[in-house]
C-alpha cells in the first residue's frame, strides 16, 4: 500500500467533511505530479471495505492502465470496482451495477454528453470530480454539476515543502501567435503549422543545448511531421532520441518509454501522449514546441518535468510562448472564481495577474518580485529601464493583454519589409546572428535596448 503524504490525508478529509455538510456532488482539485490517483484509490479502498461499489472513469487507455495498478496496490476490492474509459462505460451503462461513488478523474471533461450519460444514469451516487484545473474553455463551467469545491495545496507550497521540483522557466519565442486559430476547444493543428517557424526544429536542439545539457528531456510537438523532424535534428547532434505518437506500435511505445525510464534514452519528442497520468518519474527538462489554449494541457506540459530529486533544478524550454496565455506554472490561480459560469466578456475587465518579465540575455521568464536589484534571477544581468513587464491578465479565463514591447513589434512589421537586414534576421535566433548590423536589427525587432548588440557580439567574439 502507499503511505498517504500529509497532504493527501488532508484532501481526503477535506472530502468527507463536505459530504457530512449535505455535499454529493465535489470538486476535487489537485495539482499535476501530486499522486491524484493515490488519493481516488485510498477512497475507493475504504468505499469497498464497506462493502460499497466504487465506479472510476477516465478517457485514456493508458491512464487506465495505471489507474488499475493503483487501485490494486492499494488493496481496492476490485470485486466492487468497475473501471473503464468512458467511451467504454457510456454504451453499457444500463447494463453496470449502480455505484455508491462514482470517480470521474481529469473531470474538465466532465460536462460532456458521454460523462453526464454515466453520470445522469446513478443520480444517487456521490460523485468526486478531480482535476488539476477545473476551469474549461467553454462557456458553460463546473458549477453546473457540483455543490462544492476542495481545492489542493499551491504548486509554490508543495515545491517549498519538497514535493514539487524548483523549475527555471525561459520563452524562445519561434511563433506568430497571431495566426493561432481555435477549433474544438484548443488551436487547429493546420493553424498551428502556419504559425509555427520551421527553423524552430534546429532552435530546439541548439537552446537544449545551452540551457539543458545531458537532461532527460521530453518534447511536446503538435504533429507527426514536425516530431519526427524535431527527432532527426537531435540525431544530427548525435544525441539520443525517439519519436512516438498515438500511432505508434503499443510494444515499440513501451519499450521507448522503459528505455527512458532507465536512462537509456535522452530525448523522448510525443505527440499528444504524455500529458495526463502516465508516469514518467525522470524527466528533468521539458521542451514546448505546441501552443495551447488549454490551461490543462498547459499544466500537463510544463509540470512534467517538475517530480523532485534532491538538488534537482527542472528545466522548462518555451518555444511558442504559452507563458503569455497563462503565467508560470506555479502562478497562483482562483479555482472558486473558475468554475463559475459567467459572462467571459464582463470577467475580461478584471486584472489579476502578475507581472512577469523576459530576460533578454538568456530569455529566462520570471515573476518581477524575484528580481533583485532590477537584475534577472536567472542569469544576474541588469534589465534594462525601458523594457516593459508582460502582464498576464485573467489568466484562468486564458486572455492576455499585450505589453508595449510586443505592440512596438507589431509596428515594425512594415519596416522590416523595407529593411532588407531585418526582413534577413526575423526568423532567426541570437545564436543564428553574426554581424553588429543584425544584432542591432534583432534588437530593435524585439524591443531590446542599444546595449544588448554590443554585448551579445562581445560574448559571441570571446567564444
Amino acid at each position: 500500500m502507499f503511505q498517504l503524504r500529509d497532504y493527501q490525508q488532508e484532501t481526503i478529509d477535506n472530502i468527507y467533511q463536505s459530504m457530512k455538510l449535505g455535499n454529493r456532488r465535489i470538486i476535487v482539485q489537485q495539482p499535476p505530479r501530486t499522486g491524484k490517483t493515490v488519493i481516488m484509490a485510498e477512497i475507493a479502498r475504504r468505499t469497498t471495505q464497506k462493502n460499497n461499489r466504487v465506479m472510476f472513469i477516465i478517457h485514456r487507455k493508458e491512464v487506465l492502465e495505471q489507474a488499475e495498478k493503483t487501485f490494486k496496490a492499494q488493496n481496492v476490492d476490485m470485486n466492487l470496482a468497475v473501471m473503464g474509459m468512458v467511451q467504454t462505460l457510456t454504451r453499457r451503462v444500463n447494463k453496470l451495477p449502480a455505484p455508491q461513488l462514482i470517480l470521474v478523474d481529469e473531470a474538465h471533461h466532465a460536462l460532456a454528453r458521454s460523462y453526464q450519460r454515466i453520470l445522469q444514469a446513478f443520480p444517487k451516487a456521490y460523485v468526486l470530480y478531480f482535476t488539476a484545473t477545473p476551469i474549461r474553455t467553454g462557456h458553460q463551467q463546473l458549477d453546473q454539476i457540483a455543490d462544492d469545491l476542495i481545492v489542493g495545496k499551491s504548486i509554490k507550497w508543495l515545491t517549498a515543502n519538497g514535493f514539487l521540483a524548483p523549475f527555471k522557466y525561459y520563452g524562445l519565442g519561434d511563433i506568430d501567435r497571431s495566426k493561432l486559430r481555435k477549433a474544438h476547444g484548443d488551436y487547429s493543428s493546420a493553424s498551428m503549422n502556419e504559425a509555427i517557424n520551421h527553423q524552430i526544429y534546429g532552435h530546439i536542439v541548439d537552446q537544449y543545448q545551452r540551457l539543458a545539457a545531458g537532461k532527460q528531456a521530453v518534447v511536446y510537438c503538435h504533429s507527426v511531421a514536425s516530431a519526427k523532424e524535431v527527432t532527426d535534428k537531435f540525431h544530427e547532434a548525435g544525441i539520443t532520441a525517439e519519436e512516438i505518437d498515438g500511432e505508434t506500435d503499443k510494444k515499440i511505445r513501451d519499450k521507448l518509454v522503459e528505455q527512458f525510464r532507465n536512462q537509456r534514452l535522452t530525448i523522448l519528442v510525443n505527440v499528444n501522449l504524455f500529458t495526463e497520468g502516465v508516469d514518467l518519474p525522470n524527466v528533468d527538462c521539458v521542451i514546448m514546441a505546441r501552443p495551447t489554449s488549454s490551461l490543462a494541457l498547459y499544466l500537463q506540459f510544463s509540470m512534467r518535468c517538475l517530480n523532485p530529486r534532491r538538488g534537482k533544478t527542472a528545466i522548462i524550454i518555451d518555444h511558442v510562448d504559452n507563458f503569455l496565455n497563462f503565467g508560470l506554472p506555479n502562478n497562483d490561480r482562483d479555482w472558486n472564481e473558475a468554475i463559475k459560469t459567467k459572462d467571459k466578456r464582463k470577467a475580461s475587465n478584471k486584472d489579476n495577474g502578475p507581472a512577469i518579465c523576459q530576460c533578454q540575455y538568456c530569455y529566462g521568464i520570471f515573476y518581477r518580485k524575484d528580481m533583485q536589484d532590477n537584475c534577472c534571477p536567472l542569469c544576474g544581468h541588469r534589465l534594462d529601464p525601458e523594457k516593459k513587464d508582460y502582464k498576464i491578465v485573467n489568466v484562468d479565463l486564458q486572455e492576455i493583454k499585450e505589453n508595449q514591447a510586443i505592440k512596438r513589434r507589431k509596428q515594425l512589421v512594415n519596416e522590416i519589409l523595407n529593411d532588407q537586414v531585418m526582413a534577413n534576421i526575423a526568423d532567426k535566433t541570437p545564436g543564428q546572428l553574426t554581424t553588429l548590423k543584425e544584432f542591432q536589427a534583432y534588437a530593435k525587432l524585439h524591443g531590446y535596448s542599444p546595449g544588448w548588440a554590443w554585448y551579445q557580439l562581445k560574448r559571441r567574439r570571446k567564444h
